[in-house]
């Protein structure tokens, strides 16, 4: 008998075609034993995990005991683990719709710059598709319009937004922002 859980998810890992990490998540909750506690750990994991798939054109691997996934796109290899016994396919799904997430946030575009450039968006992805190891969202439409609408309710307070603007108009339209975002 397997044990059911919803935990499915241990890691999240985005490296760049280097091997170098540009995000990672990983998710220790619902786990009887808790690896890759420290950083050095982790990064570890990582490059190795870099080196055992860099060349290969699958896209489930079973590595350190446990179920790994992984997409490259350019110069971005996004990884999802999850334990051994769990279904591929499920993982797979959750993989597809954060990568189609993020890949419509950064508008087809998918490249180390890219995603360095939108990392909050990436992120706020992240947390749509994925709580605390829990899969929530596997349709990247759905994902990236989360997130898109996150992005709408905040404030748009650029450098080039700044330096026109005086600090009394400023000040107006903070104002103004936080009366509607009270009213809501």
């Amino acid at each position: 008998m397997t044990n059911l859980s919803l935990y499915t998810v241990r890691a999240m890992i985005i490296l760049d075609g280097d091997g170098n990490r540009l995000i990672a998540k990983y998710y220790t909750r619902g786990q009887a034993e808790q690896s890759y506690r420290s950083v050095k750990e982790q990064k570890k994991f990582e490059s190795e995990l870099f080196a055992k798939t860099r060349k290969t054109n699958a896209q489930v691997v079973l590595y350190d005991g446990q179920t790994v996934l992984f997409i490259n796109s350019n110069d971005v290899y996004f990884y999802l683990v999850g334990d051994p016994e769990e279904n591929e396919l499920l993982l797979l799904s959750a993989l597809q719709g954060f990568y189609d997430g993020v890949c419509q946030l950064v508008k087809y575009d998918l490249s180390k710059r890219k995603v360095l450039d939108n990392l909050d968006m990436v992120v706020l992805a992240l947390d749509e598709a994925i709580d605390d190891g829990i899969v929530l969202e596997t349709d990247g439409n759905v994902i990236a319009s989360n997130v898109s609408k996150r992005g709408v309710d905040t404030i748009d307070m650029s450098l080039s937004n700044l330096n026109e603007q005086t600090l009394i108009d400023a000040y107006k339209q903070a104002k103004e922002r936080f009366n509607l975002a009270m009213l809501r």
